[in-house]
């Protein structure tokens, strides 16, 4: 077997890259592959799916010069629990972001994160993209949405991943102009636009500002998907599901903090997309031992674990599941159950949700 490439490694709890594989994945090992456990991905940033050796041969193309931490030093080191590492991370992220110059650049990023999600056992990908950030490049919103949609459709069909779209408003600018976000992805529900979200530092965009771009939305039949929960506490996770009637929560994990909240996102049926090694990078936990996944599998919620940014993160889906199962002790049940809370919290197709189903039962059998 040949080995994976550096942005596939696992990580330590440290957050830095593993160099051995995971134990599940070692010769002789009796436990499955956790990479061949179908699933569905939620969680996946469109600039942080990028494979790591893509953004340095399209730097090198385009003339884009990458700091260190894009390079020698990758995965970067970040903090971003205060507000100068959240500034140092998404400086990282308008890094990469601007090597994508091209709308054949944009295809070959889809096709490959299809491809890398197809190794990791995901059937169905909901990838998240706020096309305010690319449409000065590609003339703008519309074209770019239609661009992005393009080329989910030719990346599916290519891998035999299904694709969705969630449009996501940016908190730390207007909230008109997430309205007028909302109002052009409800205008393509039926091209594969299925959910909305609200991304970037909750500390400079509260929820509840946005709650009329989600009343859009939602009245478009998009799913509810915002950020919350991250980087500040419970009361930002309660003006997701309540100001935003959210779908999913991005994250949401400080909703531990509060057990009656999170008694109420049980009751609800609201999947949270926990992201541990993102959770461990960005310092919202400690380490993997403090990403609070099996408390909320316990409490009853519904999880689905996500990569988040893998290009800044430097680890895929299949690591996630892998670290709920060596630091939490999630046995192959637990595993296959978060599998299938992943797809069942999914806007996939009927067929495609009975496919993965189907085999989540002949992976654990």
């Amino acid at each position: 077997m040949s080995p994976r490439p550096a942005q596939d490694r696992p990580l330590r709890r440290d957050g830095e890259p593993d160099r051995h594989e995971p134990a599940a994945e070692r010769p002789g090992s009796a436990r499955p592959d956790v990479a061949l456990l179908p699933k569905a991905h939620l969680h996946l940033h469109f600039t942080g799916s990028m494979r790591h050796s893509t953004l340095v041969e399209l730097a090198a193309r385009h003339g884009v010069h990458l700091p260190d931490a894009l390079v020698e030093d990758w995965p970067p080191k970040l903090q971003a629990t205060d507000e100068r590492g959240w500034f140092r991370f998404q400086r990282l992220y308008d890094i990469a972001r601007s090597v994508l110059r091209t709308p054949d650049d944009l295809r070959r990023l889809l096709r490959e994160t299809a491809e890398d999600e197809a190794a990791e056992g995901s059937g169905w990908l909901e990838i998240q993209v706020d096309p305010s950030g690319y449409a000065a490049k590609f003339g703008g919103l519309t074209p770019t949405v239609e661009l992005v949609l393009d080329a989910a459709r030719e990346a599916s069909e290519a891998t035999g991943v299904g694709i969705g779209v969630v449009i996501a408003a940016n908190r730390t600018r207007h909230p008109l102009d997430a309205k007028t976000l909302a109002r052009l992805a409800v205008r393509y529900t039926d091209q594969g636009v299925v959910g909305f979200g609200l991304s970037n530092d909750e500390r400079r965009g509260r929820a509840y500002d946005f709650e009329g771009a989600f009343r859009i939305a939602k009245r478009g039949g998009l799913l509810s998907d915002p950020h919350g929960g991250e980087l500040l506490g419970p009361a930002s996770v309660r003006e997701c599901l309540e100001t935003l009637d959210a779908d999913r929560i991005g994250h949401g994990v400080r909703a531990v903090e509060d057990p009656r909240l999170l008694e109420r996102i049980v009751d609800r049926g609201v999947t949270l997309e926990v992201c541990p090694a993102s959770n461990v990078s960005l310092g919202v936990a400690a380490s993997a031992e403090d990403v609070p996944v099996r408390r909320l599998f316990e409490a009853g919620a519904s999880i689905a674990l996500g990569a988040d940014d893998p290009l800044l993160f430097g680890s895929r889906l299949a690591r996630q599941y892998d670290l709920v199962r060596t630091v939490h002790g999630f046995s192959d049940a637990d595993l296959a159950e978060l599998a299938r809370q992943s797809v069942r919290a999914s806007a996939a197709p009927d067929d495609v949700r009975r496919r993965l189903l189907d085999g989540i039962d002949a992976w654990l059998n």
